[in-house]
């Protein structure tokens, strides 16, 4: 029997994950056929694509509920591929909505469960955690405290891992170091990052944009205005705004603008935790549609961090401003703050510090791990 593995990156931070262990599974195993959703770099490593991942991601409750028709048909022909190839091995990551579903449907199969970056039911939906037990074989957790939490609830096949950041950003923080203090002789660099979705550009860049401006007019110090333009935003969301900036980068080129960057407004998202590991005191902004925002007043309990850099140290490293709270008069607010309290600044430098240590998970082989666990099921 030909030996498949079903693999579901549903969003790019997902295809990100699975780029940390794919390689060197298939480097180990070259004769394992993966199949499943995912985008071009996967696509590159020889994956059958049955969904790209653009098909797939979306942003927000409403946008999600209005692809439901889109994800149950998507699910059904996932699960034909599986029946046609007997197969027995699935990697399921993050998508936690989908892949839960999905994960429950798979096990009746008699397909064994690995899933890759756990949901985030510390923050809503807890009861998840009786399906995680039942229908996963192992969960890899991401987050330092998640895999104690899991545990305690049940799900005792719990691995930490290190985050997929660590696998990218290590490199280029070898031999990098802040300083703890912005020079008084030299401009300061604010770094714009307003998100990778038409729809966070379009909410988030506004507010930035006005906050960053009113500090360039009232400050007695030069600021300069870097923009990470996102490839997969429609160009004409920054074409009103491009005037004001200073040095445009793409997003190949994140790493250059955080390093020579001195504070950062970000959209809140897996960015900020990128900036975290380069040390750059960072103000997140978030802004939801209407329903987005009633259903998580409403229906989510969840009050603690949004932020993975707060997450992850379990402090405000860096200032929340989220909903309602999301102006441009609180973001100047908070920017006038790193600007004009040096201890301020200095102690969120730090506190950054420590970043890359706490996003390090146990000392395993994760493509190894993995690939064992294929090989198992179709041994079984």
């Amino acid at each position: 029997m030909k030996e498949t593995c079903l693999i579901i990156a549903g969003e790019k931070s997902g295809e990100e994950h699975a780029m940390s262990f794919i390689t060197e599974m298939k480097a180990k195993k070259p004769e394992l056929h993966f199949f499943g959703v995912g985008g071009d770099s996967l696509k590159n490593e020889g994956v059958e694509i049955l969904f790209h991942l653009d098909e797939f991601s979306t942003w927000g409750v409403s946008e999600a509920v209005s692809k439901l028709p889109f994800y149950l048909n998507s699910s059904k022909v996932i699960l034909e591929k599986v029946k046609d190839y007997q197969c027995r091995s699935a990697i399921l990551i993050d998508f936690q909505t989908f892949n839960l579903k999905l994960a429950e449907k798979l096990f009746h199969l008699g397909v064994n469960v690995q899933y890759y970056v756990a949901p985030q039911a510390w923050a809503w939906k807890s009861w998840r955690t009786k399906n995680l037990a039942r229908y996963v074989d192992t969960l890899y957790c991401i987050i330092p405290f998640e895999k104690r939490w899991f545990q305690e609830r049940g799900v005792s096949k719990t691995i930490s891992v290190n985050h997929p950041l660590k696998f990218h950003y290590e490199k280029y923080l070898k031999d990098y170091r802040r300083e703890e203090t912005i020079s008084s002789d030299s401009p300061v660099n604010l770094l714009v990052l307003p998100g990778s979705r038409d729809n966070e550009v379009k909410r988030i860049l506004p507010v930035f944009m006005n906050a960053a401006l009113k500090q360039q007019k009232s400050k007695g110090i030069e600021i300069r205005l870097i923009l990470v333009q996102s490839k997969s935003v429609n160009v004409e969301l920054f074409k009103p705004y491009l005037s004001y900036f200073d040095e445009i980068f793409s997003d190949d080129d994140l790493v250059t603008a955080m390093k020579k960057s001195h504070i950062c407004l970000a959209a809140s998202g897996t960015v900020t935790l990128a900036t975290a590991l380069f040390s750059l005191p960072t103000i997140v902004g978030y802004a939801g549609g209407l329903l987005n925002t009633f259903i998580y007043e409403n229906f989510i309990s969840y009050r603690g961090f949004i932020s993975l850099a707060n997450i992850v140290h379990e402090r405000e490293v860096f200032k929340e401003l989220i909903a309602e709270r999301f102006s441009s008069f609180n973001v100047e607010k908070e920017l006038d703050k790193l600007l004009s309290e040096p201890s301020y600044y200095q102690d969120k430098v730090k506190t950054l510090n420590h970043t890359l240590k706490l996003i390090s998970g146990d000392d395993i082989d994760v493509p190894a791990t993995l690939l064992n666990k294929v090989e198992e099921a179709y041994e079984s």
